[in-house]
């Protein structure tokens, strides 16, 4: 069932969850770790499955794989998740075949980036897809799926203006901290959580805020020590995340914690705090926004943020999405062609039977002197005689008249 599945595009789906209809709480709900993400793939067999990956990220949930239906994907993702399946199902958007080719396109270009043209997804949907083909669960269809659409993202960037400028979520909260922060200078700035969202907002923080008062606060320490030497920072251990809270500013959290690492009760008469929490799920726990002393703002409000930047971007959507389309066009000639595939082997092997055939023998063939060896089999012949079949049945179809051509290209090319 499986082998007909990957071979059927029809059967590939994507269901998932983003920023346009839900809000972050919720999407906290659905995102998944790697422990969850290890999870779902031992039990996919279970569920009837065998090819999938799941995107999980601040902006969207989203799982792709071959299945008899939506349903199937939703049910894994959700058997891992604290929202249910029945919350996903009435959020969700579901796309097939070539509607869930297409989308992942453009996710990858930063098309359906809550930021336009923040392409940073790509590296993520590199590692979601990793992790799953490092257990088994991507074939073919899916590797050629994702080299195509890093390729088209590549050419997006380099062709178009849709990234241009320096617009993110990392840079978004600079620059609210920019509009919103007086004597940004005199601030003690405490950042949590070093990975790959939290290295950029840093680098940001010191490259357009022109400030070293910043701390680095990561569970694992070494993380955040390379990265404050490496920038001239300074960095403290988790343990001493409490009291680093009371004595700054301005704090980012750029976590992927399943919990609030950032309590009420840490911040409570320690003074005004500026808290952007970038993490999905949230990291502040929900009651310290109540405190009259705590400004907190999250990615969905930093995403708001509009500027003439992303206005030059909208601009070069059209662009995009036209080197998208070729690109997609490219990929589904590839799979269209792989229906071909046994049919070209076995022509293949047909050609190097006919060195054993008498009859071909007798009539093509050359013999040594004394008659008793054959010249030997002529690869480089056979290659161009399949290469162009191969060539031909990409415009007629017609795999019947294509065997009767490839064994007559053949015996022309090698009795010349």
């Amino acid at each position: 069932m499986v082998a007909n599945q990957q071979n059927n595009i029809s059967k590939f789906f994507i269901a998932g969850i983003n920023y346009k209809k839900t809000e972050a709480a919720v999407r906290g709900q659905f995102a998944i770790d790697s422990e969850q993400y290890a999870s779902i793939l031992e039990t996919a067999p279970s569920f009837g499955l065998s090819e999938l990956f799941i995107l999980s990220t601040c902006n969207r949930t989203e799982i792709y794989g071959f299945a008899d239906s939506a349903s199937q994907l939703i049910n894994i993702l959700c058997s891992q998740t604290t929202g249910t399946k029945e919350t996903f199902k009435e959020l969700c958007y579901v796309k097939q075949g070539v509607e869930a080719v297409q989308h992942l396109f453009e996710v990858g270009a930063g098309l359906e980036s809550q930021i336009l043209g923040d392409y940073e997804i790509i590296g993520q949907i590199k590692c979601a897809v990793k992790f799953s083909k490092e257990r088994g669960f991507v074939s073919a269809f899916t590797e050629r799926l994702v080299n195509s659409a890093i390729q088209s993202t590549k050419v997006v960037k380099n062709q178009t203006a849709l990234s241009g400028g320096t617009v993110s979520v990392s840079f978004a909260a600079v620059q609210y901290i920019k509009k919103n922060v007086s004597k940004i200078a005199n601030k003690n700035i405490l950042l949590l959580g070093i990975g790959k969202i939290g290295r950029n907002t840093c680098k940001n923080l010191v490259d357009y805020l022109h400030t070293k008062k910043i701390t680095l606060i990561n569970r694992s320490e070494e993380k955040a020590k390379e990265l404050a030497t490496e920038l001239g920072l300074k960095h403290a251990t988790i343990n001493e995340l409490p009291a680093y809270i009371q004595s700054s500013d301005i704090i980012l959290v750029a976590t992927n914690s399943n919990e609030p690492t950032i309590l009420k009760s840490y911040l409570e008469n320690f003074g005004d705090k500026l808290i952007i929490d970038l993490s999905i799920p949230y990291n502040v726990e929900k009651e310290a926004q109540e405190l009259p002393n705590v400004t907190l703002v999250n990615v969905d409000q930093l995403s708001k943020l509009k500027d003439e930047t992303l206005q030059k971007r909208m601009a070069e959507v059209p662009k995009a999405k036209a080197i998208i389309s070729e690109h997609i066009a490219e990929f589904l000639e590839w799979n269209d062609m792989r229906k071909n595939v046994p049919f070209i082997k076995a022509v293949k092997q047909k050609l190097h039977d006919m060195h054993s055939c008498e009859l071909y023998l007798s009539s093509y063939t050359t013999y040594t002197s004394d008659t008793t060896s054959v010249s030997p089999i002529n690869v480089s012949a056979i290659q161009k005689v399949i290469k162009n079949m191969a060539v031909k049945m990409r415009s007629k179809h017609q795999p019947g008249c294509s065997y009767i051509e490839a064994i007559n290209d053949f015996i022309t090319t090698h009795r010349n």
